[in-house]
Order: structure tokens, then sequence, then C-alpha cells
């Protein structure tokens, strides 16, 4: 039996795959909505960075969480979205395209 890592059995970014549209961005966010709610929450997110193999997850979970959501209710939803972008673009390292 072969021994995969994290990255293969999660919903991870494929490699050098940080560049995206925004069409593309939210369709990778929402595969982390664990309850299919249509909002991440901040383990959501966790999930989501750990699976880009970025250094602490949870802390930039977290700070993620706080710069994206604007109603402060701790979720993501549709309308935090751009939000969450442009805190990917600056932490993440993703490049995300009209």
């Amino acid at each position: 039996m072969a021994i995969m890592n994290y990255h293969t059995v999660h919903k991870c970014v494929p490699a050098g795959k940080r560049e995206m549209t925004m069409a593309e961005f939210k369709e990778w966010i929402r595969r982390f909505d664990e309850d299919k709610d249509g909002r991440i929450n901040k383990d959501d997110l966790r999930e989501a960075i750990r699976a880009t193999g970025a250094w602490f997850p949870s802390w930039k979970a977290k700070l993620g969480v706080k710069a994206a959501d604007m109603n402060r209710d701790g979720f993501i939803d549709d309308s935090d979205i751009t939000a969450l972008a442009e805190f990917a673009q600056k932490n993440l390292g993703f490049r995300i395209m009209p």
C-alpha cells in the first residue's frame, strides 16, 4: 500500500497553481466548506491554508477571518470573498486575477 502525504489526500492547491481567476479561487475555497452551509469558518480556512503547505495555518486562519469577515459574524460568505482573496494574495502567495 502506498503512503500518501497530506497534500495527496486532501484538496490542496496543485503544485505551482497559486495563480488563478477569482472564479477558480471561489471554487477551490468552497471545497473546504465542510458543513456545506455556503460559509467558510476559521476551521475551514485553516484546512485550506494547511492544504497550501503554508506554515502556522491556525494562526493565519484566525488572521484571515479577521481580515475578510466584514460583518464580524465569524464566517466568510460570498460578500466577503473579495477580502479573503486579498488576504490570500498578501499572506499566502496567491495571485488572483479577475
